[in-house]
């Protein structure tokens, strides 16, 4: 079975069994492929990923209640239950998404098709809805000829019986494919079951959990399951005893089966699974590490609901929510100023536009390539940078490096997101010299600044083992440049920079201790921690 007759395969399980299996993200861009495609969908209503609360529920309806003089309320999207085709749902923010997930767990929605545009790996359909939603349609290669899902079966007539091992062996592939969520396996017995409708039959069979774990899985797993021979023996004892039960045939009879689904699974699991993995936490699941702040306004980024206030020549006021505020009153103001026919708008009723934004997040690496620490730690040091910045890129941040050694620093990358030019930058990454610390942390503020002004969230993480020696005129002198670094760290705190303070000797140094508490960022002593551990210590850092 080719991916354009899983599509069909889905699309019909789908339209029998909308309640039992939520719908299906479609990924694919605009083509004529999904044009065909989006022609089988019937009935369905058409959502933005930017519908307010009042579209999506119903609310005042202002121009009739002006006109009436009496509150009249208009009816919302979700009104006559429809089916939902929800564009571009990578863009579909999280409170829209936990709304419309709520509405499939109450049955609000019959059934909803979330069309996922994403360019990007990292641009997907929110994982709220996307849990709930059974299929994920990508069809691969040309559209055949005449295509389009056939029409069998009784919607009404999913009475389909299933018996207790084959549930038992969907939740068993479940979690050797590393699927957390327990919607998985049921929305596959909800496959299995609307299959067998399909095929006319009142019973599933082997076939159907086949295809409905060949459906519901693929996409949603997080590890390669083992393969049989790896998994352990039964004891010794308990061999015996079922052998002596007779039960080893049905035994031998069930662990084939279960492989078999294994490797078909396997073969339509993404290429690109083990790399997804090597890129994100344990789990498949994002990191908050590396989010740029949330800053709210009144002129750009998402909206959000408005506030009451005042016109300051500044804010700018938000029409509708002002005349849904005035249209209550009118009747009551009218009888008080019988002289006034037109609307009468009080200073309570006037409501502000706001906005939020959430700034891109620059990650700036000061790694110490001086010859206390090029000895020994330098290379766990690119390793972990490596890795972080692999997460980093995931999470579509910028990066950036300065290296520090000798008598000053360099910025060896300037904030980038091209992953392949920072490792070109990494492989080449000196060692030696002296420890001028102060230098870093100088030019580190510095861009820091600049990124500030370009609208990023700048975070700082030092990686060194502490031992400044060399001060900010380049002269020698330990005294003079642990002062520098001190007075650097005041100065970053000052301008309310983020950072991280990585300990990368052998043994904790006091100084660099002293140094995190200057710049009121955490400190990590990371004695022989190779690059695995420095990674993920670091990520947990950022993410709180």
């Amino acid at each position: 079975m080719d991916s354009w007759d899983r599509t069909a395969l889905a699309l019909q399980l789908v339209a029998l069994d909308p309640a039992g299996l939520g719908g299906a993200i479609i990924r694919m861009r605009e083509s004529p492929a999904r044009n065909a495609v989006l022609s089988c969908l019937q009935n369905t209503k058409k959502m933005p990923p930017t519908m307010t609360d009042d579209q999506l529920y119903g609310g005042l309806d202002i121009s009739a209640t002006l006109s009436s003089g009496h509150v009249v309320t208009s009816k919302g999207f979700l009104h006559d239950r429809p089916t939902v085709l929800l564009t571009m749902s990578e863009r579909c923010p999280t409170d829209l998404a936990a709304k419309l997930s709520m509405a499939l767990d109450d049955g609000c929605i019959k059934g909803l098709f979330a069309l996922d545009e994403g360019a990007d790996p990292d641009e997907t359909c929110p994982p709220a809805l996307a849990d709930r939603l059974a299929f994920q349609i990508k069809p691969e290669g040309r559209m055949p000829q005449n295509w389009a899902p056939k029409t069998t079966g009784d919607p009404a007539g999913n009475k389909a019986s299933i018996g207790a091992e084959q549930i038992r062996l969907i939740a068993t592939l479940a979690a050797r494919l590393g699927i957390e969520s327990l919607r998985a396996p049921l929305l596959a017995v909800a496959a299995a079951r609307a299959n067998a409708i399909l095929n006319a039959r009142d019973k599933v069979n082997d076939d159907d959990v086949e295809i409905a774990a060949s459906l519901v899985y693929p996409h949603r797993a997080t590890q390669i399951p083992e393969d049989a021979q790896d998994t352990a023996p039964l004891p010794p004892e308990e061999a015996q005893q079922r052998e002596d039960e007779g039960t080893s045939e049905s035994t031998d009879a069930e662990i084939p089966q279960g492989d078999l689904l294994i490797e078909a699974i396997k073969a339509l699991l993404p290429p690109d699974l083990l790399a997804r993995l090597a890129q994100s936490p344990k789990g498949g699941k994002s990191s908050s590490a590396g989010a740029g702040g949330m800053r709210k306004g009144n002129r750009r980024g998402r909206p959000i609901p408005p506030r009451q206030g005042r016109l300051d020549g500044r804010s700018r006021i938000d029409l509708v929510s002002t005349l849904r505020s005035a249209a209550p009153w009118q009747p009551l103001r009218r009888r008080k100023r019988p002289e006034h026919d037109s609307l009468l708008i009080e200073p309570s009723d006037i409501r502000l536009k706001r906005f939020v934004e959430q700034s891109d997040r620059l990650l700036i690496f000061v790694v110490d390539a001086s010859g206390s620490a090029a000895v020994s730690r330098l290379n766990e040091a690119k390793g972990a940078i490596e890795l972080l910045l692999g997460q980093a890129y995931a999470s579509r941040d910028h990066v950036a490096l300065i290296s520090f050694r000798g008598d000053g620093a360099e910025l060896l990358l300037p904030p980038t997101r091209s992953l392949v030019q920072t490792k070109k930058r990494l492989a080449a990454l000196p060692g030696g010299g002296g420890t001028p610390l102060a230098s870093g942390l100088r030019d580190a503020g510095l861009l820091a600044q600049q990124a500030k002004s370009k609208g990023l969230t700048p975070t700082i993480i030092l990686l060194t083992d502490g031992r400044a020696n060399v001060a900010l005129d380049g002269t020698p002198d330990r005294p003079k440049a642990a002062a520098d670094a001190q007075s650097m760290a005041r100065q970053l705190r000052h301008d309310g920079v983020e950072a991280l303070v990585i300990d990368m000797g052998r043994r904790p140094e006091q100084s660099l201790a002293k140094l995190g508490e200057v710049l009121g960022a955490p400190y990590l002593a990371l004695p022989r921690a190779d690059a695995k551990k420095l990674t993920q210590t670091v990520s947990a850092a950022l993410a709180h």
